[in-house]
């Protein structure tokens, strides 16, 4: 089993920062774009070639094509008024930080008390290792928290969530079986019994294809506003980095069932399709809260898109 207090080092046994393990997680689809783009780079001029060198980069990159049409034109504004002889790779960094710098969008727990924080995700996204991770962070800012199992239909995420608890020492609400909207209802009364800051709810994982189990995620939202008025006050997708162009479809399904107010990228890992960043920019921009690169208590960071796009696309020298 993975060691998640393990310190990241690199090869000569240095602390990997933050911004190191972030570019490796980013590594194929950064290498991608470097590939694909080094021969405008060594020309500079940005003419009809390069733009399309460029175009097709991106598209490869799963930027998607509405995100690279944005940036392509952006990208020759940029470059008309810097005139020729501009840094093509320069002004490709401020296009694309301009596309997702809006996904920047600092959390911060409001003054509800519970504060209420619904999670949902297709199956195998990370969901509840990234409630796990969460739950740290939030500590980290000195708040209480609880979590509440309600993917009442699998056991081992029950168990899954129960270890991160005890890992964080906070308490868990649970229920073998039965209707995870009861568990959600529990949890927050749970909470305020016991004067916690935070609940983090979870949920079965699901497809935006099941439409009953997208019905019973509204259901579940539904009863949190019962339990306490107001919640969830937070409503956020786990998404998974290696699905691509799927992850935007991801995004659009579950804000019709839900109203998402925030998304989680998770498995950030090497292979990662970082590009959807910038679809999802584009076509539905929710706030990336948070970006994981990994299995361990301090791999779950806040979305930084100057850091995303230096790990896309370093800067020259």
């Amino acid at each position: 089993m993975f060691d998640l207090f393990k310190r990241k080092t690199d090869d000569a046994g240095r602390e990997r920062s933050w911004k190191d393990r972030l570019a490796g997680g980013l590594s194929a689809t950064r290498e991608r774009l470097a590939g694909a783009l080094s021969g405008v780079f060594r020309r500079r001029a940005l003419d009809d070639e390069a733009v399309d060198e460029i175009e097709t980069a991106l598209i490869t990159a799963d930027v998607g094509v509405p995100a690279t049409a944005w940036i392509i034109d952006d990208l020759k504004a940029r470059y008309r008024r810097a005139g020729a002889g501009a840094d093509a790779r320069e002004l490709l960094r401020e296009s694309l930080a301009a596309l997702i710098a809006p996904l920047e969008r600092p959390f911060a727990v409001g003054e509800a008390r519970p504060f209420v924080i619904m999670i949902a995700g297709v199956n195998g996204a990370g969901k509840t290792t990234s409630i796990g991770k969460l739950a740290k962070w939030l500590q980290q800012q000195h708040l209480s928290v609880l979590l509440a199992a309600g993917d009442t239909f699998r056991a081992a995420a029950r168990e899954q969530l129960a270890v991160w608890g005890e890992r964080n020492g906070v308490a868990v609400v649970a229920q073998q079986g039965g209707d995870p909207a009861a568990v959600a209802f529990d949890a927050v009364a749970a909470a305020k019994a016991r004067g916690i800051d935070v609940v983090l709810a979870d949920t079965a994982g699901r497809l935006p294809t099941q439409l009953h189990l997208m019905e019973e995620l509204a259901k579940v939202k539904r009863v949190l506003g019962k339990a306490h008025e107001g919640a969830p006050q937070a409503v956020w997708l786990v998404l998974d980095a290696n699905t691509g162009q799927n992850a935007l479809a991801q995004v659009e399904a579950f804000d019709r069932a839900i109203g998402l107010t925030g998304l989680i990228l998770t498995k950030l890992d090497g292979s990662a399709k970082g590009g959807v960043v910038a679809a999802i920019a584009r076509q539905h921009p929710i706030p990336l809260a948070f970006v994981g690169v990994g299995e361990g208590l301090d791999d779950l960071r806040p979305f930084v898109a100057a850091d995303f796009v230096d790990a896309l696309l370093p800067p020259a020298g």
